[in-house]
């Protein structure tokens, strides 16, 4: 079960000798490569087993997995050496062909100033999904409230949860993660495993977080006559129910309505249109002091 597995910081942790004999060759092939970092698990990987330090089998990889994630979790490793699997790369760093076009540039983002949506609401939102390909319905749904949209793409990267209890943290309320995933044995465990981490994490700071499942949902299995399945029998977790879901099940309009609402129950709806309502002022205003400035 989820709760039987290391969540947040380990500073305590001290590795066996073979744990050891592994992250010194993780650490030297980190060490030799520092101009390129930060690399990926899969490569350390590579590098290491080329040397002869573990076998070529997805059973060693797994195990140099786990022994680099307490390494991380307890300080050890840093955490940006390493890029997980599921990141997005970064773009390239910003730059202008001039002046004229650096002005150009802040005059897109002045007149594109909008408020921050989420401010001095009682906590923040987040949407998150397990299936990546719903982020662009979810986007369009979260965004008119200033609310980021993430993928966990299955089982969420240790670094991915390690981000998110830092955006909980530098948020300075409550974050309530609004998460949509599938009803199904692995999806329940997900869920359960991302709670715990990314809770465990942001205590360190006193920071709090909420994960509530708001899709799919039993309920909403019954109310919208969702198509059902029987557990994979490989999928040996326990699991609340007999049969499993899929969160894709539930159609595009359904959805949006069923995250608006669950949003909307979050939010003080008079303040946010009134941050909305001094948007045109505030835009104008730094618009203005723009011009004056070129």
């Amino acid at each position: 079960m989820p709760n039987k597995r290391p969540r947040g910081p380990q500073p305590n942790w001290r590795p066996k000798r073979e744990t050891e004999r592994v992250l010194v060759a993780v650490e030297a092939m980190l060490d030799l490569y520092a101009d390129y970092l930060p690399v990926t698990l899969r490569q350390i990987f590579y590098v290491i087993q080329g040397q002869g330090v573990l076998a070529k089998t997805q059973r060693a990889y797994k195990r140099m997995c786990e022994y680099v994630g307490m390494a991380r979790r307890s300080g050890r490793i840093p955490w940006d050496s390493i890029r997980d699997d599921r990141q997005v790369a970064a773009e390239a760093p910003l730059a202008f062909a001039g002046p004229a076009h650096f002005w150009g540039v802040v005059g897109d983002l002045a007149d594109d100033y909008r408020t921050d949506r989420q401010y001095r609401q009682s906590s923040r939102l987040e949407l998150w999904s397990e299936t990546e390909g719903m982020v662009p319905q979810l986007i369009r749904v979260g965004a008119p409230f200033g609310i980021s949209t993430y993928s966990g793409s299955g089982f969420d990267s240790l670094k991915g949860k390690h981000d998110a209890a830092e955006r909980a943290i530098a948020g300075g309320t409550r974050t309530c993660i609004l998460h949509v995933g599938d009803h199904d044995p692995s999806g329940e465990w997900m869920l359960t495993a991302l709670a715990e981490d990314v809770t465990a994490f942001a205590e360190v700071a006193g920071a709090e977080v909420e994960f509530v499942s708001i899709a799919v949902t039993p309920e909403q299995i019954a109310r919208y006559h969702l198509p059902t399945a029987l557990p994979k029998p490989t999928d040996r977790r326990s699991f609340s129910d007999t049969t499993t879901t899929q969160a894709e099940s539930l159609l595009p309009d359904v959805l949006a309505a069923i995250v608006r609402e669950e949003i909307e129950a979050r939010r003080d709806m008079d303040l946010l249109r009134e941050v909305i309502e001094r948007e045109p002022a505030e835009r104008q205003a730094v618009i203005d002091r723009l011009n004056g400035l070129r």
